[in-house]
C-alpha cells in the first residue's frame, strides 16, 4: 500500500549467506566471488549477527605480504596489521557490528547508513537473529515508481486534506520524480506545509510549488462610481 510508507522488510535480499566465527580466509574469500558480495555477516550458533566481515577486512593480508612494515606504519596501521595476522571471521570481522530492525522505515535505515558511513545493513528481528541484508541500492528502489502512482498518492493524501476548498483547483504533475504543485490557496501560510508532506511521499526527487493566494481586489468606497470618470458634482479645475 503505498499510502504507508515502505520498511526494510519490504526491499531487504531475505537469502543471505552468512559466515560461522571459525570461518577460514580461504573459505570467506570462495563466498564472497561466489556470491558477488563485498560483505558477509558473521553469526553465533544462535544465528545472532555479531560481525560483518568486508573486503576491506581482508585486504591488509595482501597489503602486507611483501614485508615488515616500519615503525611508523606499524603505528599509524595496528588494526590492519592485526588482520593481516587473522586467519578466521572471528579475528578478521568487524564488530560490534551496526544493524537495523526489519520494521525500520526506509529513511531510517538510509539515515543510519549515512550516519555511520556503511553501504550495507544486517537486518535483524528483536533477538539479534539474521533476518536479511539491506543495501544503499535496495533503499533506492522507492525511486523507480511510476510518476502518476505518486501524483495519485499526493492528491489523495495531501491536497485534498489540505485544501479541500482551493480558490482554483490544484494541478498535480510528475516528471522523473519532480513534484510540481500550481493553482490558488486561501491561506499560503500552508504552502511550507505541502511542500514538506509531499517531499516525503516515497519516490519524489523534488518538489516545484508555484501555489499562490487568492487574486487581492482594491477595496472600492460603495459610494463611488465604477469608472475613472469624474462624477457630476466633481470640482472641474479652472484653466490656466
Amino acid at each position: 500500500m503505498h499510502g504507508t510508507p515502505h520498511i526494510v522488510s519490504d526491499v531487504m535480499t531475505s537469502r543471505v549467506v552468512a559466515l560461522r566465527r571459525g570461518a577460514t580466509f580461504k573459505d570467506i574469500v570462495k563466498a564472497m566471488q561466489r556470491r558477488k558480495v563485498s560483505a558477509l555477516p558473521v553469526l553465533d550458533g544462535e544465528n545472532r549477527v555479531v560481525g560483518v566481515v568486508s573486503e576491506g577486512d581482508l585486504l591488509p593480508k595482501e597489503a602486507f605480504r611483501d614485508g615488515d612494515p616500519d615503525r611508523y606504519t606499524q603505528l599509524r596501521r595496528l588494526s590492519d596489521l592485526v588482520k593481516a595476522g587473522a586467519v578466521t571471521a572471528e579475528e578478521l570481522m568487524t564488530a560490534p557490528v551496526i544493524t537495523v530492525g526489519a520494521g525500520a522505515t526506509l529513511a531510517q535505515a538510509a539515515h543510519l547508513m549515512a550516519r555511520r558511513k556503511v553501504k550495507r545493513l544486517p537486518v535483524v528481528d528483536d533477538q539479534g537473529v539474521l533476518q536479511g541484508i539491506v543495501s544503499r541500492a535496495d533503499l533506492l528502489k522507492v525511486f523507480l515508481r511510476d510518476d502518476e502512482d505518486i501524483a495519485g498518492q499526493i492528491r489523495r493524501e495531501v491536497v485534498a486534506h489540505l485544501f479541500p476548498t482551493p480558490v482554483e483547483p490544484i494541478r498535480v504533475e510528475v516528471h522523473d520524480g519532480i513534484v510540481t504543485l500550481t493553482g490558488r490557496i486561501r491561506d499560503t501560510g500552508l504552502v511550507p506545509v505541502a511542500v514538506g508532506l509531499v517531499r516525503a511521499v516515497e519516490g519524489v526527487v523534488d518538489v516545484d510549488c508555484a501555489l499562490m493566494g487568492q487574486r487581492r481586489h482594491p477595496d472600492l468606497d460603495p459610494d463611488l462610481p465604477d469608472d475613472a470618470g469624474t462624477t457630476p458634482d466633481a470640482p472641474v479645475p479652472n484653466g490656466p
